[in-house]
């Protein structure tokens, strides 16, 4: 049987293109992506062998649908494709779990590499980022571990994108209130209480690009 993907990206071009060269070599293409979340609501109804998406998504970004994902679909692995060097996103995607790194820089085989070898339950990252790197990384990660919850680095990621308490509360699907409340506890947790501060929290986290 064909290795079933889903594919997320808010590019619907860079979608497109993905899905013709992926389905030419064979791969089946379940479904498609704009944002996490909906990658995330995807993969649980259809149970992809491997999701691919990028970081950068608006509403949830990938890293946090990943760890999402590694919670509900365990099965389902991951692939980033991303223009992302730097030690903060691959220290992120490590701890989330995910399973290949791929930088765009890459040609078209080394993603077809990394789909077939994640398959086979192991892990791919790109030439240029070194195995005993990532493991520093990891190692770096544990040390200075996030603490917020996935619904708080949510909230995060929307106040970092511009958005209101209202407007955080309406995508949420939850109450001004409880919107309110979610911001107040990560400020405090953070010891971060300006919104500008938060948002260079969020970059520096991956949560959101510069």
């Amino acid at each position: 049987m064909p290795i079933r993907l889903l594919l997320a990206d808010d590019h619907a071009l860079v979608r497109q293109s993905l899905k013709t060269l992926l389905e030419e070599e064979g791969f089946e293409v379940v479904g498609e992506a704009s944002d996490g979340q909906s990658a995330l609501e995807q993969t649980r109804s259809l149970e992809p062998d491997i999701v691919v998406m990028d970081i950068g998504m608006p509403t949830r970004n990938g890293l946090d649908a990943a760890r999402a994902i590694r919670l509900s679909c365990p099965a389902t692995k991951i692939i980033v494709v991303t223009q992302h060097e730097e030690e903060g996103f691959i220290a992120a995607a490590v701890e989330a779990g995910v399973k290949g790194y791929i930088l765009k820089s890459q040609t078209a085989t080394e993603l077809i590499n990394a789909i077939r070898q994640v398959s086979r339950g192991e892990v791919y990252l790109s030439p240029s980022i070194s195995a005993t790197l990532v493991d520093s990384y990891r190692s770096k990660s544990e040390r200075n571990r996030d603490p917020l919850t996935a619904r708080e680095r949510q909230v995060l990621q929307l106040i970092a994108e511009g958005k209101s308490t209202k407007d955080v509360a309406w995508i949420l699907g939850i109450s001004a209130k409880t919107a309110e409340s979610h911001r107040s506890r990560l400020m405090r947790k953070l010891d971060i209480h300006e919104t500008a501060s938060l948002v260079l929290y969020a970059v520096r986290r991956g949560i959101v690009q510069p």
